[in-house]
């Protein structure tokens, strides 16, 4: 089940590759999440060593659920991943011109998944040809449709 999407990575870029990644969350987060008061629209992630961070994404407290701490909404969280897959993603992500994006947050068996995307970027032409493309396949169904009356 989808708890957040990050549509503004498909305008600006051409997603190559997608991976599953956990989360270093705390308790007041993941009630927040819960809730649906999170947005990774401005979030990217960050190399830190041989480790990958997610970073902007901003989690709105819970007055109820964080009484006894200070909640941070904006801070950077850890993404938890397999060896080789960091590997493979720090490699691409220094060396052939991709970054890293987080596209959705998503809940898998109960715990929050965050699915990055190993990411080009879009010039400004590609985002009007897009745009132009799927414009036109919206008119083509809309024609079917009322073909078919």
């Amino acid at each position: 089940m989808t708890i957040a999407d990050n549509k503004k990575a498909f305008h600006d870029y051409f997603i190559e590759d997608r991976f599953e990644a956990g989360l270093v969350l705390e308790g007041w987060e993941v009630k927040a999440i819960r809730d649906a008061r999170v947005q990774i629209k401005e979030a990217y992630v960050t190399i830190k060593g041989d480790e990958l961070y997610l970073f902007g994404a901003h989690i709105s407290a819970l007055p109820t659920a964080s009484t006894h701490i200070s909640p941070e909404a904006v801070r950077t969280r850890k993404l938890l991943l397999h060896r080789a897959e960091l590997d493979k993603l720090i490699g691409k992500a220094t060396r052939s011109g991709y970054t890293l994006v987080p596209l959705n947050l998503h809940y898998k068996g109960g715990r929050v998944k965050c699915e990055i995307g190993l990411a080009k970027g879009k010039k400004q032409h590609d985002k009007r040809a897009t745009e132009k493309d799927r414009d036109a396949s919206r008119e083509v169904a809309s024609a079917m449709k009322q073909h078919r009356r």
